[in-house]
């Protein structure tokens, strides 16, 4: 049997509010809207990974918490972390941490996305096993 990914579901207090971040922030294309109430929306990300934002029926203050069970963050991975950090501080997202080590080798910097989901960039050497 093969696996792959076919989207990540991304429960959202307010799904248009976070799609449009998405598509502002991290340049995310809109592949379909399902024009219903409540609203749900497919993005692909540059690089081709998708996220379904839908409406959320609860929501809990510790989303940013990286060791809280459950899925905690999406990785995008980057040639450069310098260049993708300012490109993204130009567009409003606020870094509260300094760049840091990366499990498996190279480096991550995290953010939180406009919903206060936990996002980080993540730069592997070519020789990483990971890459």
């Amino acid at each position: 049997m093969n696996f792959s990914v076919e989207h990540i579901g991304l429960a959202a207090r307010d799904p248009v509010a976070l799609k449009d971040w998405y598509v502002r922030v991290l340049s995310a294309k809109l592949v379909f809207d399902t024009r219903q109430t409540p609203p749900a929306f497919f993005l692909e990300l540059p690089g081709g990974v998708r996220v379904e934002i839908y409406q959320s029926g609860l929501s809990r203050p510790e989303t940013a918490n990286n060791k809280l069970a459950g899925w905690r963050h999406l990785a995008l991975r980057v040639e450069a972390i310098e260049p993708a950090r300012d490109e993204l501080a130009a567009r409003g997202v606020r870094f509260t941490e300094p760049i840091k080590p990366a499990g498996g080798s190279g480096r991550i910097l995290f953010f939180e996305d406009g919903e206060g989901n936990l996002v980080h960039l993540v730069e592997r050497p070519k020789e990483s096993p990971l890459r």
